[in-house]
């Protein structure tokens, strides 16, 4: 059986070339900002998902105790 992978691994060397072409498009000052940025947007996502958890939670939580009584 024959597995196309789209990315396959990566490894260090790849890493270093796709830094190498990010700092050569956008030049040093803009990286930092840029990281800062994609920062943000981990982190935003991340409450979001955590505010979707907790409300699935509180929502089991009052359908076990309507179940209950």
């Amino acid at each position: 059986m024959v597995k196309l992978l789209l990315f396959g691994t990566v490894g260090a060397t790849e890493i270093i070339i796709i830094a190498l072409v990010i700092l050569l498009l956008f030049g040093g000052k803009k990286v930092p900002e840029l990281m800062k940025g994609l920062g943000k947007g981990v982190k935003n996502f991340k409450d979001g998902m955590k505010g979707i958890e907790d409300e699935l939670s509180e929502e089991k939580n009052d359908l076990e105790k309507t179940r209950r009584e």
